[in-house]
């Protein structure tokens, strides 16, 4: 006779689940991620007030995206902010909703490359390898060490004075 094809979610049901038991496991499975996304708002709330940066410091996470509210008392401290949050595992996209009392020029981001070194990067930048310090001073508390950078990792490159 051959292969015939049917619609695989059409007639009558003899293999299991109920649509009303398919319904409920599939609400708590929403509730549960809904639980952990929660969590990750937390989580990302807390470390990001304890950087100091906002004043009423808050992180809305869901699915990979985190949307910061707060107030900045500085352009530097709104773009700090999003990079902390941003270079979080678990983090693809953030939504900047920070409010800046001082607004000033934005500086540039850079995403780290392999083989980069604050070095490298402040001889593209600046036209000068020892100016790396100002990428790092623009970057701390993020960075702990300029001989500490990563590939992925996104930096502030701010204008110089």
């Amino acid at each position: 006779m051959g292969l015939f094809d049917f619609v695989k979610d059409a007639g009558e049901r003899i293999f299991g689940k109920d649509e009303e038991k398919e319904k409920a496991e599939q609400a708590a499975a929403e509730a549960k991620e809904r639980a952990a996304e929660d969590a990750k708002s937390r989580s990302l709330t807390r470390m990001l007030g304890s950087m100091g940066f906002l004043e009423d410091a808050r992180v809305v996470f869901d699915d990979g995206k985190a949307t910061i509210f707060g107030t900045a008392s500085s352009q530097a401290d709104r773009e700090k902010s999003v990079l902390v949050v941003g270079n979080t595992q678990g983090v693809a996209q953030v939504d900047d909703q920070i409010k800046v009392e001082k607004p000033e020029p934005e500086a540039k981001m850079y995403t780290v490359q392999s083989g980069d070194s604050l070095s490298k990067i402040a001889k593209e930048f600046y036209g000068d390898a020892m100016k790396y310090n100002a990428i790092f001073e623009a970057n701390t508390p993020m960075l702990k060490d300029p001989n500490k950078i990563y590939p992925g990792q996104v930096l502030r490159i701010p204008p110089l004075d």
